[in-house]
């Protein structure tokens, strides 16, 4: 099985859209259509044959559809078609399909999850124009910005200004305040190319560690102003800014809409967007609206909810003729003017609600909710809503490993780690993304899984690949993580994210020699390049408590790249406020050369071992990948004979031990 993708799909990209087991469906049926065309097929026979394709097939477009939209997309019918072409139509008539049917087609939601929803390289100009709305009125006083704002919202001038990467980090630090390290992004006039790529690389890392997905999109697509792929990544950050407030720490009113601690449970592991919906149709029902609205499209088109909604939060605004109105157009303009008398800012026009824009729908709903969401101001005195330090860490855990798995683009978007691996099938995905063809997808069952046994089954297979990994599974089984056990479930997750960055390096074979790379390897490495750049820093081990004022990896991410680190924005780390401002600008600076990590400034002040171990790991990684000319100039090349000194047999200081601890707390 190793391998297997590489031989159906030699492009990356395409790699990526599918699992394997969806690829050797969509390849047998390839195969099947071609071999009853006599082993020809051009693109004009495709709307026929793929009739019986699922989120594509007649059940959502029809032959006639799928034939117009394949003219309109201005290719030559008479092209032959291969497999790879094939998988490109097919995503696109699927990204078609889910345009049209609002939320309803394969894990589609407003706002883009997945990449293939934005494969029709066109944009919504609506969306454009409430994107660039929501970018002038947050950024508008921005220092930097400001020469550059407003902007046009009926030009294309978003995209011009979004090519040097300051817009993008600037609006990353709006959605989720203090991921960026301002001070790492590079703000000349007039950047240089590396500049301007630095910015690129920092703006995409710092979009994967709030939670987008962008395995679709790179540093060319800002240079080359690709607008569908821009637009989608802003319409991702704004998302995580709209929705930021619906958990419960950050609203605990929300426990109004749930009558039990069990309910709780179930509410606080539910995806921001349900909670939104959860909220509308708890208010919608004090109001007395008979039906129940599932979605931000179909649901909302009438602006019936709308305005039900709008009447019970702000009742001194309403006008009767909004529900007495019979054109769902004049209904839609009477309840935005509704929602401009009660002050709430809405980037969102009549004819969006009318044609059920899944995107803009969300946001004006979500605008509501910030505004004024009406739940009660008398939280209920519920005691584990006060977050005990072991939850703190558990929490930046779950995040950490939620955002990696959502950055190596799985067919699933997570949004709670301990309800969605529960079923067995993102931990197999995540599993073949780090060990390609390790799973047995015959014995696995993909969601949705009705039958309870289906589930264990699949868990058992990550438990039995885990173990074959070499990971400590001690007295743990597949019904653990059915059961949502937090302290096993992250302990496992830890030791695939700790192997997914051990196999990254053994794969640098030329430095490895094929050798297993251990956590002694990494420490040995960051202390010799530390070292070998004149600096007495050191660390005894990623547990060094000493690591928590940030000297050490600064010396280290400048012996990497001298020019990486501006000393005279350093502190000297003596207070806990220096600290931190150290360890924003470590992780900004990782990122900005090209380091995919996760791990928030409190890991380094605290010394997280686990955290502090994925960040050395990763500079190493990035390192080693340059050219060796570069290494030259970048420092000493001692590290390149690291590897091949450094024992084989080195013992793990951090993984397992902490793994082996928390297998014996159970």
């Amino acid at each position: 099985m190793a391998g297997y993708v590489g031989v159906l799909v030699s492009d990356p990209w395409l790699q990526n859209q599918f699992t394997q087991v969806e690829l050797r469906s969509l390849k047998s049926h390839f195969s099947t259509i071609r071999r009853e065309n006599g082993g020809d097929l051009k693109l004009a026979d495709l709307p026929a044959k793929m009739c019986k394709l699922k989120h594509v097939g007649d059940s959502l477009l029809t032959e006639e559809e799928r034939a117009a939209f394949l003219r309109d997309s201005n290719q030559n019918l008479d092209d032959d078609v291969d497999f790879e072409l094939f998988l490109r139509v097919y995503l696109k008539l699927q990204g078609h399909a889910s345009a049209r049917m609002g939320s309803g087609v394969k894990n589609s939601s407003a706002f883009l999850k997945s990449p293939t929803s934005t494969l029709l390289h066109t944009i919504s100009e609506s969306e454009k124009a409430s994107y660039v709305a929501h970018i002038n009125n947050y950024l508008a006083e921005d220092e930097f910005l400001k020469k550059y704002l407003p902007i046009d919202l009926s030009t294309n001038d978003l995209f011009e200004i979004a090519k040097d990467g300051v817009l993008i980090c600037k609006l990353i630090n709006v959605a989720v305040p203090g991921t960026i390290d301002e001070r790492a992004i590079n703000t000349k006039r007039v950047l240089n190319p590396w500049e301007r790529n630095e910015n690129h690389t920092l703006c995409l890392n710092s979009a994967k560690a709030v939670g987008c997905t962008v395995v679709n999109i790179g540093n060319q697509d800002f240079i080359e102003g690709r607008r569908h792929l821009v637009l989608g990544l802003i319409s991702q950050i704004i998302k995580i800014q709209l929705l930021a407030d619906l958990n419960l720490k950050k609203t605990p009113q929300l426990v109004e809409l749930v009558d039990d601690s069990k309910d709780i449970e179930e509410l606080m592991s539910l995806a921001p967007e349900k909670i939104l919906l959860r909220w509308m149709n708890f208010q919608l029902k004090k109001a007395g609206y008979s039906k129940t609205v599932t979605n931000f499209s179909s649901d909302v088109k009438d602006a019936e909810a709308y305005a039900y909604l709008l009447n019970i939060l702000a009742p001194e605004y309403s006008n009767p003729s909004t529900l007495a109105a019979k054109d769902p157009l004049e209904r839609a303009k009477l309840v935005l003017e509704h929602a401009d008398r009660m002050g709430c800012k809405r980037y969102i026009t009549p004819k969006d609600i009318v044609e059920g824009s899944p995107n803009l729908n969300l946001a004006f709903v979500a605008h509501i909710f910030q505004h004024r969401n009406g739940l009660s101001t008398q939280t209920k005195q519920i005691s584990f809503l006060e977050t005990s330090p072991d939850d703190t860490q558990i929490s930046r855990e779950e995040r950490a490993f939620r955002f990696w798995i959502n950055s190596l683009g799985n067919s699933t978007y997570i949004d709670n780690i301990f309800e969605d691996v529960r079923n067995g099938w993102v931990l197999l995905e995540t599993l073949d993304k780090v060990s390609p063809g390790i799973v047995n997808w015959k014995i696995a069952s993909k969601p949705p899984i009705k039958m309870p046994f289906r589930k264990v089954e699949n868990c058992n297979q990550v438990v039995k690949i885990g173990k074959q990994l070499k990971f400590s599974l001690v007295n743990i089984a597949g019904n653990d993580i059915v059961q949502g056990n937090k302290k096993l479930i992250l302990a496992y997750l830890w030791q695939l994210m700790r192997c997914n960055m051990l196999q990254l390096l053994k794969n640098l074979r030329f430095h490895s020699h094929g050798k297993e790379i251990t956590d002694v390897d990494i420490l040995e490495w960051a202390n010799a390049k530390v070292k070998n750049s004149g600096s007495n820093s050191h660390m005894c081990s990623f547990k060094d408590k000493s690591l928590s004022d940030g000297i050490f990896f600064l010396e280290l991410l400048s012996a990497v790249n001298p020019r990486a680190v501006n000393w005279s924005l350093v502190t000297k780390g003596g207070s806990e406020e220096e600290k931190r401002m150290n360890a924003t600008y470590i992780i900004s600076i990782a990122r900005k050369l090209g380091c995919s990590i996760f791990l928030l400034p409190e890991d380094l002040l605290e010394v997280n071992q686990k955290m502090v171990l994925t960040l050395a790991a990763s500079i190493m990684y990035w390192y080693l990948k340059q050219p060796a000319e570069d290494q030259t100039s970048c420092g000493s090349s001692d590290s390149e004979s690291l590897l091949d000194t450094t024992s084989n047999s080195a013992t793990d200081d951090t993984a397992s031990e902490s793994s082996a601890d928390e297998n014996s707390n159970r």
